[in-house]
């Protein structure tokens, strides 16, 4: 599985950024998707999933702010990030899980206060 993440860049606070994040290669086990992200000096954590059944997951800090979704035709799991704050700057990694766990490189996000 090779995924492919776009759609980093700096926005101001308040503002909105959408990630993208293409799966190709033996995709048919995937069991999830999702975004994960890491702040300098902190460790990496969970921002969203999203089942192959639709099921989805938040972190708390992002809850009513981010919506995750797919668009199985495309194999693409989109990250739409609104009212943004500058706690949400960090390198957000796209992460896909069949038996195995994936990683797709990494895009900066930044929001300036």
């Amino acid at each position: 599985v090779q995924l492919q993440a776009s759609g980093g860049g700096l926005v101001q606070a308040g503002g909105s950024l959408r990630l993208s994040c293409e799966a190709s290669g033996s995709i048919f086990r995937i069991n999830y998707m999702g975004w994960y992200r890491q702040a300098p000096g902190k460790q990496r954590e969970l921002v969203a999933i999203i089942t192959t059944g639709g099921s989805t997951t938040y972190a708390d800090s992002v809850k009513g702010r981010f919506t995750i979704s797919r668009d199985n035709a495309k194999n693409t799991v989109y990250l739409q990030m609104n009212s943004l704050k500058p706690e949400d700057t960090a390198v957000y990694y796209c992460y896909a899980q069949d038996r195995l766990g994936y990683w797709g490189q990494g895009t900066q996000v930044t929001v300036s206060s």
